[in-house]
């Protein structure tokens, strides 16, 4: 319990005067964000709003990293469009709470050690992905509606635009030149909304999306049946949406890693974004899971413990609460800039530096990745493809590793030495090493430098033997490690084997 209650790590200094203004950005940055997907799925503006204050406190307090940003993420909450509109909001909420229930039961039984299975070019190309993506969500701030019909800006209302966001990532480019005792983030979207209101400047602001006064989240029981046929209609939303969200999470989690040289804790963050979902599905909200965007601009802006995260939540609270008025104000314009320099600061540009030095096939891995990610903004499905295919990659590779070294002792016995992994990749280079019919009455198979890895490879054993059998030869196979044998045994295959020299093979925990 003393890591849940250390809720602003006094483990390590805190500035806070960085992580509060941090916070301050990272809302700002937040709200348009989470209305905008909130309106994409056809829910009321407020709960996207809830949605990001409910993830963003719990998960700053209890979750498995400082410095991590969630809310009303739009990679979780796509998933439910389908639903929203088949079933209306109750099923909404009730999936929301169900895929919170998942997501503890995976940090529980220690399921997110799994994420480190991801290779680093898909982690090149999920991170290059949505970086483009955030970039192109942002132009559609660049059009508007004339006739019921979606349309580029024009003329003057595009010279507003342009030159407002222009404005904005000056200042978040020069800032940091001069200052960095501020979040250039937070200062450019003061200096485009002072001008925007001392100018009397007609552009769009966030009111033109949604009104964000309410309430405090009230409490909510899903008005849904208690039954199967519920059930049937919102697990595979839930198991979406919480595979969705432990995979953005958890690749963020590494990304923070990475950033601030640290280690989080991946199990503790499920737990911790299964518990917002929960709370989200019981108090109006559309549930989340962390937030790339967000958490970048809160480690740009200097933070690096939970402080900024619940200084974030607690400002949305504040807004929607009391302060709805002024920051309906807010030049959109302002908050597209800042999430553009998100977008280039997210982009992995050493990936093009060293694309010529990386094999081929992770090359290829990762740009099918990012295409994906861009295109389908599954950012579940193109991590998944991209593992399977840097796996089926990987088996290719160790395929071609077995080599089988041969030679002929004193008393006429043929040794064969195997090197290399016996799976289903190998069996097939592995069976071409043996000559049973000119070899001697008597053969050892030497597994010392090797590992029967499935049941290809006791498959591959099983014909072996009985080749040399069937030619009237004996066959032995020495050095298999405790689970080699093991595997045999289950598979009741019938195989002599010599275990008189066998070492022991401990296996590193």
């Amino acid at each position: 319990m003393k890591g849940y209650l250390n809720l602003f790590d006094f483990t390590q200094k805190v500035n806070y005067k960085t992580e509060i203004l941090a916070g301050l950005t990272v809302a700002m940055t937040m709200m348009p964000e989470s209305l905008s997907f909130a309106i994409l799925a056809g829910l009321p503006p407020l709960v996207g709003l809830y949605a990001a204050f409910i993830m963003g406190l719990v998960t700053a307090i209890f979750g498995g990293r400082p410095g991590l940003i969630s809310g009303g993420a739009g990679a979780t909450v796509i998933v439910l469009i389908a639903l929203m509109q088949s079933h209306g909001i109750e099923y909404v909420f009730a999936a929301v709470a169900l895929a919170g229930v998942i997501q503890i039961l995976v940090g529980i039984f220690r399921l997110g050690k799994f994420v480190r299975l991801v290779p680093q070019p898909v982690m090149y190309g999920f991170v290059n992905g949505l970086a483009v993506v955030i970039f192109m969500s942002q132009l559609e701030q660049f059009k508007t509606v004339v006739n019921g019909q979606t349309v580029w800006l024009t003329g003057t209302p595009l010279l507003i635009m342009g030159g407002l966001v222009l404005l904005t990532i000056a200042i978040t480019v020069l800032l940091p030149r001069f200052t960095k005792a501020i979040p250039p983030s937070l200062v450019a979207i003061v200096v485009v909304f002072l001008v925007v209101w001392g100018f009397n400047i007609d552009t769009r602001t966030v009111r033109d999306i949604a009104s964000v006064s309410g309430g405090f989240p009230p409490f909510h029981i899903p008005q849904v049946p208690v039954s199967l046929a519920t059930l049937q209609v919102i697990f595979p939303y839930a198991l979406i949406m919480a595979g969705v969200g432990l995979t953005e999470g958890l690749l963020t989690l590494n990304l923070v890693d990475e950033i601030t040289a640290t280690r989080g804790n991946g199990n503790r963050e499920c737990i911790a974004q299964g518990s917002a979902n929960i709370l989200n599905g019981f108090f109006f909200g559309m549930g989340g899971c962390p937030m790339i965007a967000q958490t970048l601009v809160n480690l740009s802006a200097g933070a690096r413990a939970r402080l900024s995260g619940i200084i974030a939540a607690l400002t949305i609270l504040t807004i929607i609460l009391v302060a709805a008025p002024v920051i309906e104000l807010v030049p959109m314009a302002a908050l597209t800039g800042v999430m553009i320099m998100v977008a280039i600061g997210t982009f992995e540009w050493i990936s093009f530096r060293i694309i010529n030095k990386m094999p081929k096939q992770d090359v290829f891995v990762g740009i099918l990745v990012a295409v994906i990610t861009i295109y389908l903004h599954n950012l579940a499905l193109a991590v998944l493809i991209g593992v399977i295919i840097s796996a089926l990659v990987f088996a290719w590779e160790s395929a071609k590793r077995i080599r089988a070294h041969k030679s002929i002792d004193e008393n006429g016995v043929k040794h064969y030495k195997i090197y290399g992994p016996l799976f289903f990749g190998s069996v097939a280079a592995f069976s071409e090493k043996f000559e049973v019919m000119t070899d001697p009455q008597e053969v050892i198979i030497d597994f010392s430098e090797s590992r029967v890895a499935d049941m290809s490879g006791i498959d591959a054993l099983n014909k072996i033997t009985g080749r040399y059998q069937k030619a009237g030869k004996k066959i032995l196979l020495k050095h298999l490690s405790p689970d080699c044998r093991k595997l045999l045994h289950n598979a009741g295959t019938v195989i002599e084997v010599n275990i008189i020299e066998d070492p022991t093979y401990p296996v590193a925990m």
